[in-house]
């Protein structure tokens, strides 16, 4: 900064950090804080009732002869989600968009797919299968709200294991997200084939 005064190099100085700090935020955007849940009943009404927020992860899918294991990140905005699998299938990444109505594929090729029967043409597809009709309520540790669920709930009034559309799905540890304790490592299986996530970061909007 050779040429311009002290003056003048401070404050060139001061908006270069209030740069970086605005693009750090953009980048790594705060989590909104959840409010107090105190124990089953309240957990299970605020975290279905939840419009938009956003996890990222990882998910290991496997069967008796087939699987894979990638990086996970979903985000929801009401009944709209998108989440998208890197490192299944070879290179590249997988996408999921639902809106409540429909399901599209987007394969590593860009190859985009409406699937009438998420589960079920996956497992036509690729061999194996993911709970993408109820994932959105497990990974928040309540149960989906539109099928009936045998739960079980410890001590702290947290989702320890449940069963639910032919899926026994086990919780088997918390940690913070929000504020709060959520789901950290969640398993889904049913008669041929085993989900384990794990879930590393959970953002949350007002």
């Amino acid at each position: 900064m050779k040429g311009f005064s002290r003056k003048r190099r401070n404050a060139l100085r001061l908006v270069a950090v209030a740069l970086a700090a605005a693009l750090t935020g953009c980048a790594a955007p705060k989590s909104a804080l959840l409010p107090e849940l105190n124990d089953w009943n309240d957990r299970q009404q605020v975290l279905a009732g939840l419009d938009e927020w956003q996890f990222s992860g990882r998910i290991a899918v496997k069967t008796a002869t087939d699987g894979f294991n990638g990086k996970l990140r979903w985000s929801q905005d009401r009944d709209a989600y998108e989440a998208t699998a890197s490192g299944p299938l070879g290179a590249g990444a997988v996408r999921i968009e639902g809106n409540g109505a429909s399901v599209v594929l987007t394969d590593k090729d860009g190859v985009r797919t409406e699937l009438e029967d998420a589960e079920l043409e996956f497992r036509l597809r690729y061999g194996w299968t993911i709970p993408v009709q109820s994932l959105r309520y497990w990974a928040l540790g309540v149960p989906d709200p539109a099928a009936y669920a045998d739960t079980v709930i410890d001590d702290a009034g947290r989702l320890s294991s449940l069963r639910q559309r032919d899926w026994s799905v086990t919780f088997s540890r918390y940690a913070d997200g929000g504020g709060q304790m959520m789901p950290k490592v969640l398993t889904a299986e049913n008669a041929d084939t085993r989900v384990r996530l794990v879930i590393d970061h959970w953002i949350f909007f007002d």
